[in-house]
């Protein structure tokens, strides 16, 4: 086993806490997963892990290790994956978690030529927006918005999701149409959407000419916590809202709903991409993040 097998062999078993775990990800013999431990240690002349009988840790030493081993080994999985995508056929059965309206709006379209082109892939989506473990839940991928909290997956942004200003005609016809974000503060109202880690109203942001942030307060008199009721929210005239375009696009092509404020863009929403460290990146992984990042590109900020 070389260097590199020692590296990843050592960042999944600190990741598990666990030899046994470790190997059966692995798809290795527990003694060799061991001997690769121990041998990294004698190469790097100090103790990485404090072993016990009921679980394993990581020394001040072995924590510096790690730190340092996840972006170096992130980025030697895609090297290994550069050229593979697209040249052979994805077999077997991958695990998907993301949220539901990805799901409902862009995925599931979608995916009929993806198996078409890959007849022997699998697919289970699960939707959620939820901090899960995807290592003890055998996911094999996320998709998450917004800014994430340290992890220790491999995390690949794919950009900014473009965001609209939108409101029904019923609450135009009741409030007016704001100009600006100025007259956001006169008089007008937002439905609230409150952030899954914090639990507190999202602000309200807009980019300035120069690309930087600029956050508003509006009103707001209901709050949610979910995609679809803000969206039912808005459609009943209760106040304005800032979402993804590909989550309304129907409805502001039927004229269920109006863009307003056009020339003051929402600053866009992250979305990114989460796996677990492997000792090789499947073929099917690899062929579903290729093809993921193509579907999402027309659905980015320029």
């Amino acid at each position: 086993m070389d260097r590199f097998d020692q590296y990843r062999v050592f960042l999944q078993v600190a990741e598990m806490g666990s030899f046994i775990k470790a190997a059966h990800a692995l798809g290795l013999p527990r003694a060799s997963v061991s001997a690769a431990v121990q041998g990294l240690e004698a190469q790097v002349g100090t103790r990485l892990l404090h072993r016990t009988t009921r679980q394993v840790r990581l020394s001040a030493d072995g924590a510096q290790l790690l730190e340092r081993l996840r972006p170096l080994l992130a980025e030697v999985e895609d090297i290994d994956q550069l050229f593979q995508a697209g040249q052979r056929q994805a077999s077997g059965r991958l695990n998907v978690d993301m949220p539901s309206r990805i799901a409902r709006r862009l995925v599931a379209p979608a995916l009929p030529a993806l198996l078409r082109r890959h007849p022997r892939l699998q697919l289970s989506l699960g939707s959620s927006d939820r901090t899960i473990d995807l290592v003890q839940q055998g996911v094999d991928c996320a998709v998450r918005f917004g800014v994430l909290a340290d992890s220790s997956l491999v995390v690949r942004p794919l950009g900014r999701i473009a965001l609209v200003n939108c409101a029904s005609p019923a609450y135009l016809r009741e409030h007016g149409e704001p100009r600006d974000p100025a007259d956001l503060r006169r008089g007008h109202l937002a439905v609230g959407y409150a952030s899954p880690r914090t639990g507190r109203d999202l602000p309200w942001e807009f980019l300035e000419a120069d690309g930087s942030a600029h956050e508003t307060e509006v009103a707001t008199r209901v709050s949610v916590n979910n995609a679809e009721s803000y969206i039912a929210c808005c459609l009943a005239g209760l106040g304005l809202i800032q979402i993804p375009r590909f989550d309304v696009q129907h409805l502001l092509d039927t004229g269920q709903l109006l863009e307003v404020m056009p020339d003051w863009r929402p600053a866009g929403m992250p979305v990114s991409l989460l796996y677990p460290h492997r000792r090789q990146r499947s073929q099917r992984l690899a062929v579903f993040l290729e093809w993921f990042r193509a579907l999402m590109q027309p659905h980015l900020q320029g």
